[in-house]
C-alpha cells in the first residue's frame, strides 16, 4: 500500500511540475519516483526562487536564470524551457533579445551566441 501511495504522490508531484514550469526533464521525473519528499524540497526551493517574488517578478527572475544558464553553457533545452517560461509570464521575444545584449559585455560572446541559438529554437518552435 505505501508503495502505491508513492507513486501516487510522485506522480502528481510530476503533473504538478509540469503544469508550474510547461517541462520536467526525465531525470526529474525519475528522482520524483525514487523519492517524492526530495523533489518536493527540491521543487519548493525552485518555486521561491523562479517564481514570483516580493520585489521581483517571475517574468525577471526568469531573465536572471536565461542569462545564467545561457553563461555556464549548459544544455540548450533548459535554455529554450525558460525562453518559453519567461514568454509565458508575459516576456516578448525582444525583451529576451536585449536580456542576452545584456550578457555579451559581462559574459562574452559564446554566452550572446548560445543565447541567440537558443531563441533561434524558440522562434522556429513558435512560441513567440
Amino acid at each position: 500500500m505505501a508503495d502505491q501511495s508513492t507513486s501516487q504522490r510522485a506522480e502528481a508531484l510530476i503533473a504538478k511540475m509540469k503544469a508550474a514550469r510547461g517541462y520536467i526533464y526525465p531525470e526529474w521525473e525519475f528522482a520524483a519516483r525514487q523519492d517524492p519528499e526530495f523533489v518536493e524540497t527540491y521543487n519548493r526551493i525552485y518555486e521561491l526562487g523562479l517564481g514570483e517574488g516580493k520585489h521581483v517578478s517571475a517574468k525577471v527572475r526568469e531573465f536572471v536564470a536565461i542569462a545564467l544558464l545561457a553563461f555556464r553553457g549548459g544544455e540548450r533545452a533548459g535554455l529554450v524551457a525558460h525562453m518559453q517560461r519567461a514568454m509565458r509570464f508575459g516576456a516578448t521575444r525582444e525583451e529576451i533579445f536585449e536580456v542576452l545584449e545584456t550578457c555579451l559585455i559581462p559574459g562574452g560572446a559564446p554566452t550572446f551566441h548560445r543565447g541567440l541559438s537558443a531563441l533561434m529554437e524558440v522562434d522556429a518552435d513558435g512560441a513567440t
